[in-house]
This record gives C-alpha cells, sequence and structure tokens, in this order.
C-alpha cells in the first residue's frame, strides 16, 4: 500500500485507550476504512482531559507506529478530537441597534459575529460557533440578509474549553514526531455521523455513555441547541463495585455479567449467590443494586439538560458508547422521561462507512467518535516510506569487486647513461714508449 495516497488518519483520545484509524476517501464521499490500532492508556487521560503528558505521548507514538507498520506508509500527521469534563457550549445574544430603519447585508452580519467572537470565558477559550436564530421584532428568522430593521438580535451558541486542552493536545502530537491537520470536536463529529437530517430537524437528544463521561448534545430546527458533558461514565460503576472488596478488572466483568441499569419492582427476589475472588460469595441482588444505583444518577443528570427541549424532541433520545451497553437502559430512561419519548441505541456501521477486508476493528458502537473524526478529514496524512531497491535472487552474475583506487602517476626517470670504457691514460701510453725503447737499445747492444 506504499504507494496509496490521501489517506486520511484520526485519532481519539479516549479515557480507557487512544485509538487511531486510517481511511480513504471513495469517490461518492464514504470512507474506506484501511487499517485500525488502540493502545491501552491506563493514568494517561482522565475525563476527557489529557492528564500525563509524557505518558499520553508515548501511547500516542506507540499507536501511530501501529498503523504506519498495517498500512505500509509513514505518518505524517493526523486529525484529533477535542473533548472531555470542560466542554459545553455557553448562550451569547449580540444586539445591534441603528438610526431609523437599515438594510441588512452581510457586512453587518459580520460585524455581530466578529462581537460574538470577541467574549472572553474565565480560563476557557471559543472552539466553535453555532449560530442560531436572529430575531427582529417579535419574528424570528435564520437568514436575515436583505431585510430592513431598525434593531436585530443575533443568537449564538459558544462551544466553549479550557485554555490548556488544545494547547496540551498539541504538545503530545508534536512530541510524537507529528502534525496536527486539524483538531475537530468530538461529540459534533460523532453528531454528524450518527444522526440524520430528518432527527435533527425534528429534535433530538445524542446521549454518548463513555467511561468517564457523558456527552449530551441537543439538537432543534437542525441546529445544535446545547452541549455539555457530565463527569460519569461507566468506570464510575466499575469504581463503586470495587467496594466489595474486589479488584477494577474483576469489577468490571461482574458489571458486564451480571450487572442492569433497571430492576423492575414486581421482579421476584431469587437470592441468587455470585462467585467472587478468593472463594467467596456475593447476592446478586447488591450487586445490580450498586450497578442500578450509578445509571439512576447518569440518567437524572441527562435528563437535567434534555428537560428544556423535552416537547421539541420529536426523534426522541439516542443513545450510544461503551456505558449504553449495560442491559435494560431504555427502561431506565423511560421512568423519567415517560414512555412519549422515543429513546433507542445506536447500532451497526454507519451508512458512510465501508471496512476493508482482514481489517479487525471489534464492535461498531464502540468506534462512532473515531468514525465521525474520519469522515471530517480532508486532506492527506501520509507520505511514502523510502525503500531499498531489491536483489535480484535469481542473478548469477558475479558482483562487481570495487576498483582499486588509480595510483598517481610516477615522474619517468631516464635511463643512466652506459659508462664508456676508460682508457689508458697519457702517462701509461708514454711509459710504454720508453719500455719499447729501451727494449730495442738493449738488442742492438747484444748484437755488436
Amino acid at each position: 500500500m506504499g504507494a496509496e495516497k490521501d489517506i486520511i488518519i484520526a485519532v481519539e483520545l479516549a479515557s480507557s485507550a487512544i485509538r487511531a484509524i486510517a481511511g480513504k476517501r471513495e469517490p461518492d464521499g464514504s470512507m474506506q476504512v484501511l487499517a485500525f490500532a488502540q493502545e491501552e492508556s491506563p493514568n494517561t487521560i482522565r475525563k476527557g482531559i489529557i492528564d500525563n503528558i509524557d505518558k499520553t505521548t508515548q501511547a500516542l507514538t506507540r499507536v501511530v507506529a501501529k498503523l504506519s507498520d498495517k498500512l505500509g506508509v509513514k505518518v505524517n500527521s493526523i486529525y484529533i478530537g477535542l473533548g472531555g469534563q470542560s466542554l459545553r457550549s455557553v448562550y451569547n445574544r449580540v444586539l445591534l441597534q441603528f438610526d431609523g430603519l437599515e438594510l441588512l447585508s452581510h457586512k453587518t452580519i459580520d460585524k455581530m459575529r466578529d462581537t460574538n467572537s470577541g467574549v472572553v470565558y474565565p480560563n476557557a477559550e471559543i472552539k466553535e460557533v453555532v449560530p442560531q436564530e436572529f430575531t427582529i421584532g417579535s419574528r424570528s428568522v435564520v437568514d436575515p440578509v436583505g431585510m430592513q430593521a431598525e434593531a436585530i438580535e443575533a443568537n449564538f451558541v459558544n462551544i466553549i474549553a479550557r485554555n490548556t486542552l488544545e494547547e496540551n493536545i498539541r504538545k503530545c502530537v508534536n512530541g510524537a514526531g507529528l502534525e496536527v491537520q486539524d483538531i475537530l470536536i468530538s461529540p459534533l463529529c460523532l453528531a454528524n455521523i450518527l444522526l440524520n437530517a430528518n432527527e435533527k430537524r425534528s429534535g433530538c437528544a445524542l446521549v454518548d455513555i463513555g467511561a468517564d463521561t457523558t456527552t449530551v448534545s441537543v439538537y432543534v430546527n437542525n441546529i445544535l441547541r446545547h452541549l455539555c458533558v457530565i463527569p460519569i461514565g461507566g468506570s464510575n460503576v466499575t469504581s463503586d463495585i470495587t467496594s466489595l472488596k474486589v479488584e477494577a478488572e474483576e469489577a468490571e466483568e461482574l458489571k458486564k455479567k451480571y450487572g442492569t441499569a433497571f430492576r423492575s419492582d414486581s421482579e421476584d427476589k431469587t437470592g441468587q449467590k455470585i462467585n467472587l475472588s478468593f472463594d467467596r460469595t456475593e447476592d446478586e441482588e447488591k450487586l445490580q443494586e450498586i450497578v442500578e444505583a450509578r445509571y439512576e444518577e447518569i440518567i437524572a443528570n441527562v435528563c437535567h439538560h434534555i428537560t428544556p427541549y423535552k416537547e421539541k424532541l420529536l426523534s426522541g433520545v439516542i443513545l450510544t458508547g461503551g456505558g449504553a451497553r449495560i442491559p435494560d437502559l431504555l427502561k431506565a430512561f423511560a421512568k423519567p422521561l415517560g414512555n412519549k419519548v422515543n429513546i433507542h441505541t445506536a447500532k451497526g456501521l454507519p451508512e458512510d462507512v465501508t471496512i476493508s477486508f482482514g481489517v479487525q476493528v471489534g464492535e461498531p458502537d464502540r468506534l462512532y467518535t473515531l468514525y465521525g473524526l474520519l469522515l471530517a478529514g480532508k486532506e492527506n496524512c501520509v507520505g511514502e516510506i523510502a525503500k531499498e531497491p531489491a536483489q535480484d535472487l535469481f542473478s548469477f552474475q558475479k558482483p562487481e569487486e570495487p576498483e582499486a583506487p588509480a595510483e598517481e602517476p610516477q615522474p619517468e626517470q631516464e635511463p643512466a647513461e652506459t659508462e664508456k670504457p676508460k682508457g689508458p691514460s697519457t702517462m701509461s701510453r708514454l711509459w710504454k714508449k720508453l719500455e719499447v725503447l729501451f727494449s730495442d737499445e738493449a738488442e742492438s747492444d747484444d748484437n755488436q
């Protein structure tokens, strides 16, 4: 897959684990999931907020490395979700008055939006602005451009979060050697993938029960009206069960096996016992009371936030998240909301998402937020890994030996001249002549 282009990478910083997913957008706008990886993150994310920057950076590095290995490409950047306890919506109104009738233009609306964006919140900053209706006199309009008015009031829902929330996310991403393509509001991405246009228009509440938090998003007339993060989730139920003197791992298993969010008063008390560690037993009824009590608290907090919109929620309440897998949760919500409110649980793979053959992702409802972040991505996040040229295993050609370094040319030496044999010296020739002379004289004397 090394030559694959336009691969989008999304990361979710959940309280229970850090998850990463890769996908490729199809021509029809849907997303094909190419790979998935996760890394357990104990003591790193708390209530959806980074609690330990170093551990989060290390876990993020590992999970992206896993994803990179599966893809066969290098991950350069990611889309990452922003959520957590400090995330919430705040209403703000901006009033603009004129001297007489004024023709409203785009410039007028932009001025009101700029005024809203300049609002300062203590220890928090605006992450997203959702415009609501505009009020002119007694009328409520969605698009006032082209109308005349002496005064206009604009309503905004500002989604705000703690100042350090985005800063810490960027520290972890950059510490992992990655770039941030964009930081997305997780609850908005979740709503975009789970709620259709009809549900948003007719009115609904989306309730995401996670490990440490429960997020509530309310839509009416196709506009977000309310967003809040309640700092209670499924892990609180597990923590309550540890009061039975069991470890957290065992408590989690007991919750899954015997827990329920609602027990009818008419149900017979069987007095059944459940087995605990170290050869102990406990009443099943006592365990269920613990679980039910905590879910009653979660539901009471959710109802507190959706009750003001109850009459407008024609599409009812949609439940999702790992904490929504508990049995009888629909009955538990129906008790305070009444049977007239439609309550159902989101199930199955979203329509705009397909899974490539061989990719293991687990239960779809645990990855809805991650799917939403993936679908919101637009830019390519990967680059190719440089590979060494493959060696031909069937070549019998002897590998070329490295050439020896060329020797520097030596200066040519002139051949030495051959010495000529030396002849007799002058004195030697003279001496021989004298010897001959004296020899001749001696011979002549002997002849006389």
